[in-house]
């Protein structure tokens, strides 16, 4: 089957218009059935670019009670009792919140299409009582229990990350909102609200304190995104083209796949994996592997929250949290690591059940190199479009054996430390060197372990070994001591290349590298 004849759904999150077009669909429905089976209040975090609204609209034509839309897939066989219910469905992905009227207008944009539809009676009051009423007139009108759907609801408030006084603002104003739920519960059947993060502790939920998270439950674990069950049972034409077009073999092409899509974890049992379906489907549609969940834009709060917190970069894939950091954002934290966990650029590695402790690692190839490039230009006098030359040059200088261009471009790489940063120069050159060793260890064999909070790197290439060791407001020369005493050679003493003691000096005083010694 040649892929034109297979339609993919990149970026398609209707399901009606999915399944009318004849684009391809994994097959979600069974859980959709189990949901709505085995209860009524659910909350989902999951990264964005991942199915979330495809999910919602999969419920919503499932309530609409339109049933063809369904046939030949799972549930048809499940469910015996199609029914119409009203649904309210609310989408917050599609403004920008720059101020509190931005989020007032939006909510009001929706309240006034179903007060079009159920009455307006209520239309001069405050919006959770206009909410409130609408789910009190549908239920009135149609005889059926009334079902609400929220997608992102919390892109208002991740907006206003570094904002406090507008996150308090939205803050209020959503948590009447949604609350208003609660008391309504007689009026509705079915309740679903989906997002990238959890807000927690005195935040939108404490108002609707009776929705089950279904973000880290094993039997909901792969609701979104796609198995490698599910990839090999739905697009193995797919990838046996890209497989061709790359001339190379089908199982070599899904170990690629895996590498760079994979790897995705929710709980903290021991379940496969689970693959970014954007990224998928692109690199089908584009025959062609690429970091295209990146290409949709990276949210700049991201940076912006490390920022703030003077986040080591150096830690980042040595995290090891409890549950509790994990599930729930606090405004008031200091803690970057629950939004970037959430967000999707770290995932569950490990579990420690002893302790109840998550190691927290970056999911894939994808999203490990596109998260370190992203924040080049935080760190760095580099922007990002020029991160791939000045990688290649360090690349370069260290298959060449030419360490004095690597140095001198080292230094150019730290002179754009901060002058804000100055009390945390060392963590700031931590992180630098984070970035430097990760990019170019796709092209090296680079290792790098930070011991006392100094940076130790092992560099290797076809015809060279560099051992460096790094000081702070010391000197070059106690760095190559240090190599000496410690014996770091030793374990190369046979190996063949060309040995080469790096000893460097960060100094404080001129917010850069002010020495080093090569031997």
């Amino acid at each position: 089957m040649m892929l034109m004849e297979r339609k993919l759904p990149i970026g398609i999150q209707s399901f009606e218009d999915l399944r009318n077009k004849g684009f391809k669909y994994v097959d979600k429905t069974a859980i959709v059935h189990r949901l709505v089976a085995e209860g009524k209040y659910y909350f989902l975090s999951r990264p964005r670019r991942f199915g979330k609204s495809l999910l919602l609209s999969t419920l919503e034509a499932y309530f609409l009670g339109k049933r063809n839309l369904f046939d030949g897939l799972a549930i048809a066989n499940l469910e015996h009792d199609w029914m119409e219910y009203p649904v309210l469905y609310i989408d917050l992905n599609t403004r920008n919140y720059q101020d509190r009227n931005s989020l007032e207008s939006e909510l009001n944009k929706h309240l006034e299409l179903w007060e079009a539809r159920y009455g307006n009676e209520y239309r001069e009051r405050g919006l959770e009582e206009r909410f409130t009423q609408i789910i009190r007139l549908a239920y009135g009108k149609t005889g059926r229990q009334v079902v609400i759907l929220v997608d992102e609801y919390d892109k208002p408030l991740l907006q206003a990350i570094g904002k406090p006084e507008l996150q308090d603002a939205y803050r209020a104003m959503l948590k009447g909102f949604y609350g208003a739920m609660k008391s309504m519960d007689g009026y509705i059947r079915f309740a679903f609200l989906a997002g990238v993060t959890k807000f927690g502790k005195v935040s939108v939920f404490s108002d609707l304190n009776n929705l089950r998270d279904i973000s880290m439950i094993p039997q909901y674990y792969d609701i979104c995104g796609i198995t490698e069950k599910e990839l090999r049972d739905n697009f193995n034409d797919e990838v046996s083209e890209l497989a061709a077009k790359s001339e190379r073999k089908v199982e070599d092409t899904y170990a690629e796949l895996k590498e760079n899509y994979d790897g995705y974890h929710f709980c903290q049992e021991n379940l496969p994996g689970i693959y970014n379906p954007f990224s998928l489907l692109n690199a089908f549609a584009s025959q062609r592997i690429d970091r295209y969940w990146f290409e949709t834009g990276t949210p700049t709060y991201l940076a912006e929250l490390l920022k703030l917190h003077q986040y080591n970069l150096s830690k980042i894939e040595k995290e090891q949290v409890v549950s509790d950091v994990l599930n729930s954002i606090d405004i008031a934290s200091t803690n970057p690591l629950p939004v970037i966990y959430q967000s999707g650029y770290l995932t569950i590695k490990g579990y420690d059940s002893e302790f109840g402790l998550y190691r927290l690692g970056f999911p894939n190839k994808e999203v490990r190199e596109g998260f370190i490039r992203f924040l080049i230009p935080s760190y760095t006098n580099v922007d990002e479009v020029g991160s791939g030359y000045e990688i290649s040059c360090f690349v370069r200088s260290l298959r060449e054996g030419n360490i004095e261009d690597f140095m001198e471009r080292l230094q150019s790489f730290l002179s754009a430390c901060p002058y804000e940063l100055q009390p945390e120069q060392e963590r700031h050159f931590q992180s630098v060197m984070y970035i430097l060793t990760s990019l170019c260890g796709y092209y090296v064999d680079i290792e790098s372990h930070t011991n006392k909070g100094r940076m130790d790197m092992t560099v290797q290439t076809k015809d060279y070994i560099y051992i460096f060791e790094f000081k702070f407001n010391r000197s070059a020369q106690e760095a190559i001591a240090q190599i000496n005493e410690k014996g770091y050679l030793e374990r190369f003493a046979t190996n063949g290349r060309t040995l080469v003691k790096v000893g460097v000096n960060y100094s404080s005083a001129v917010r850069n590298i002010d020495s080093w010694l090569v031997e």
